[in-house]
């Protein structure tokens, strides 16, 4: 990373267009107070290679076709929170269900408003994630083949960051914050990762502080912003109020040595 961002800075490279992406913060409870899950990108991977990431990835076209499949608050309350339009809010808040399922086997959708599937573990799904997962099926079909609904009142708008200009890859990320529903399980089941894990907040900040761990800022500063919190309830709550503004880290070169910045 600072050797793209110093040959950013000293080449005077055109900055490449950010892409729309979701990620979401899953979160349980235990005795000890709430977990996050977490997965470490592959060596191999193009962005964020070796990185420890929440489940999120490129928002798809067929995200955008979803709206009658859809439960909860509007998606013009999401464009409110996040500064963007309805129909952009609606292919975010998708995205970030189609890659949860992708990434960790955790569906955030039911047969009803007030319902959620209890079981994603059998080989049916799995042969649906996969397919979701190549681009051979589109999210709106998965959804009305199951006769599903898309959970939007599970999530809770969390941040919205965007990738640095200095980067090759580049992204316009919404993060969501949303619980583990009971019954479901998370699985170890993308291609993109090597391991998963899950921890608290405050371990995982450890482990970054520590040097045992890599983290993106954003991942890091989300991570650390829950710290505070008791319960997975308390998270959820304090979504609905937290206010959200797009954040652009900016890089500053000083004797050679290239520093991200934030406002």
């Amino acid at each position: 990373m600072a050797a793209e961002a110093l040959s950013y800075v000293r080449e005077g490279r055109a900055a490449a267009e950010p892409r729309p992406a979701s990620t979401v913060i899953l979160l349980r409870d235990t005795a000890t107070g709430p977990e996050v899950y977490l997965l470490r990108r592959r060596q191999s991977m193009a962005f964020a290679a070796g990185m420890t990431v929440f489940p999120g990835g490129r928002v798809d076209p067929t995200d955008s076709s979803i709206a009658d499949s859809w439960s909860g608050p509007p998606p013009s309350e999401f464009g409110d929170r996040l500064g963007c339009s309805a129909d952009a809010a609606a292919a975010y808040v998708a995205a970030a269900v189609r890659e949860t399922f992708e990434e960790s086997g955790v569906l955030l959708a039911g047969p009803s408003d007030g319902s959620v599937v209890a079981d994603t573990t059998g080989d049916d799904w799995e042969a649906d994630r996969v397919a979701l997962e190549a681009r051979t099926l589109g999210f709106a079909d998965f959804l009305h083949r199951r006769g599903l609904v898309l959970r939007a009142d599970l999530l809770g708008a969390w941040a919205h960051w965007i990738t640095p200009e200095f980067e090759p890859r580049r992204y316009d990320t919404a993060f969501f914050v949303a619980a583990l529903p009971a019954g479901q399980v998370t699985r170890d089941v993308t291609s993109e990762s090597d391991q998963v894990a899950w921890l608290h907040p405050a371990s995982a900040v450890q482990a970054v502080v520590a040097g045992d761990m890599l983290m993106l800022p954003p991942t890091y500063l989300c991570c650390r912003d829950l710290i505070p919190y008791d319960a997975v309830a308390d998270v959820l709550a304090a979504s609905t109020e937290r206010e959200i503004r797009p954040i652009l880290p900016t890089v500053r070169v000083e004797n050679d040595l290239a520093y991200l910045e934030t406002t």
